[in-house]
């Protein structure tokens, strides 16, 4: 017990001196700022089966409102939970996480992921679209599965494991089939990212081997039993390649990114790892080899999720974080963080005593490559546990701030500018009219105090809007205001002085 207090208190202490150090801002203009929102299961949306349109749409916003309130800059939206999907397709049935029935579509022909884009961007919030690519089937004993699934037309790419049945990432007809639905998202829709989680080879069940023989009989050619390993992260290894690829031919603004679980390897099996003890690993027992996915620039960003405390013994949030800041290979880093847990006695006391994902930002911000956070789950802040939304928003997200630049595109200009604002004051509210030579690559505009564009406290606002409409107050000098587009790339024009007329 007198062991565990002084750990706490070390930490405690050491939060504190990132909190008073001078040296450490904690205010970004650009930073990653984004919350999961999970549909399987009916996690996070909607909130349960069966909705009608009109209540499916008021939930989605009344979150999508309150992240943008806490100054959060994006949102990963589960679109393909298991199998299935949330928008109209002729590959993969309609998710049951909609209806209560999978295959059957909502009501009017609502299409659900165009009208969430809508709002996020409207928001001047980025949407991620969310694929679990390999998950086929929930709970395969019980699942009524529509006429449409891709099950019941080849059956041969399943394979069942514990209570779920999966696509086989050894099949390269289902590889394809899976590259064929990313790639319809992609140039159907005005997303901004694709996103894929922790889920590849599913993680290991006790006593169970996974059931890939067919596959490896006949894609494994020249690989045997003691190398099978390295055949799946080839499989999966693939499969990321060529969906970056697919993505840079279709629309090269669209980012790619993967969510993997914060253990690449531990330093006991490969000297490479990090310094942890965790029973599962990415590359053991997930197949999923981050590090060549980052070594070859297969993603524009990662995310690992890093859902323990600082201090844990076997998965320690600092040395993790500190982990993948040595191993991006230039690659964009944002971390994942685990809000759902506070307040949970059942996880460990630091998820109780105090804020514990606070001291968490504290101690992101002593990482110079880390560029932002992720987390999970975004109906957490709906029940705001110890007060988490309060010190986010007063103590970090202060102020807005625009997303990174993909570690692609950083040397790459603007393409849009401003030509033309118009000015008018109008009683208390200044109204203003944007006009940009480019404007279907106009993403958001950006309104500022003043010229220096580089301080976040400077930014007024950041809209999707080209009418804005901005309240008057004692401290502005409309004589020195100043306004930028962000095109699709993120990448900011150069400011444009607003002259009063």
């Amino acid at each position: 017990m007198r062991l565990q207090l002084i750990i706490l208190t070390f930490l405690l202490f050491q939060t504190s001196a990132f909190a008073q150090n001078p040296e450490i801002s904690h205010h970004h203009k650009r930073q990653f700022r984004a919350a999961w929102m999970a549909t399987v299961r009916n996690l996070d949306w909607p909130s349960k089966p069966g909705l009608s349109n009109r209540r499916l749409k008021k939930e989605y916003i009344k979150q999508l409102d309150q992240l943008h309130d806490l100054g959060m800059n994006a949102v990963i939206v589960q679109i393909r939970p298991s199998g299935d999907a949330l928008y109209p397709t002729t590959l993969a049935p309609w998710s049951e996480f909609l209806s209560g029935k999978q295959g059957e579509a909502p009501a009017n022909s609502f299409d659900p992921v165009a009208f969430m884009i809508e709002e996020a961007h409207q928001r001047s919030m980025e949407f991620h679209a969310w694929f679990n690519p390999y998950r086929g089937i929930r709970n395969y004993q019980q699942a009524m599965l529509a006429t449409n699934h891709i099950y019941h037309q080849h059956p041969e790419w399943f394979v069942f494991y514990g209570k779920d049945a999966y696509i086989d990432p050894g099949m390269i007809p289902a590889r394809k089939y899976l590259v064929q639905i990313i790639a319809e998202v992609v140039g159907r829709y005005d997303i901004d990212a694709v996103h894929f989680d922790d889920y590849y080879y599913p993680y290991r069940l006790k006593g169970l081997e996974f059931p890939d023989s067919l596959s490896f009989a006949q894609y494994g050619a020249g690989y045997n039993a003691e190398s099978k390993g390295d055949w799946r992260r080839e499989n999966v290894n693939q499969l990321v390649e060529e969906l970056y690829d697919t993505i840079n031919h279709l629309k090269p603004w669209v980012q790619f990114g993967i969510s993997p679980f914060g253990v690449w390897r531990n330093k006991s099996r490969d000297a490479r790892g990090s310094d942890t003890q965790t029973k599962q690993t990415n590359y053991d027992d997930l197949y999923g080899d981050a590090l060549t996915w980052l070594q070859n620039g297969w993603l524009d960003y990662i995310i690992p999720q890093s859902y323990e405390y600082l201090g844990r013994d076997i998965m320690d949030y600092r040395v993790v974080a500190r982990w993948w800041e040595e191993n991006r290979f230039g690659i964009n880093y944002y971390i994942g963080q685990s809000p759902y847990r506070l307040d949970d006695p059942n996880r460990g006391k630091p998820w109780v005593n105090g804020n514990e994902i606070v001291r968490q930002l504290y101690f992101n911000d002593s990482i110079p490559g880390l560029q932002g956070s992720a987390f999970f789950r975004s109906t957490t802040f709906l029940d705001n546990p110890l007060g988490l939304n309060d010190s986010i928003r007063n103590r970090f997200y202060k102020f807005p701030a625009l997303p990174p630049v993909s570690s692609h595109d950083r040397d790459r200009d603007c393409e849009v500018k401003i030509t033309k604002v118009e000015y008018h004051l109008k009683k208390k509210k200044m109204l203003l009219g944007l006009q940009v030579d480019n404007p279907d690559f106009a993403r958001f505009y950006v309104l500022y105090k003043n010229s220096d564009i580089t301080k976040p406290e400077h930014i007024l606002l950041i809209t999707s809007q080209t009418e804005l409409r901005v309240k008057l107050r004692p401290d502005l000098d409309l004589s020195q205001m100043y306004i930028t587009v962000v095109d699709r790339y993120r990448h900011e024009s150069s400011p444009y002085k607003i002259v009063s007329p």
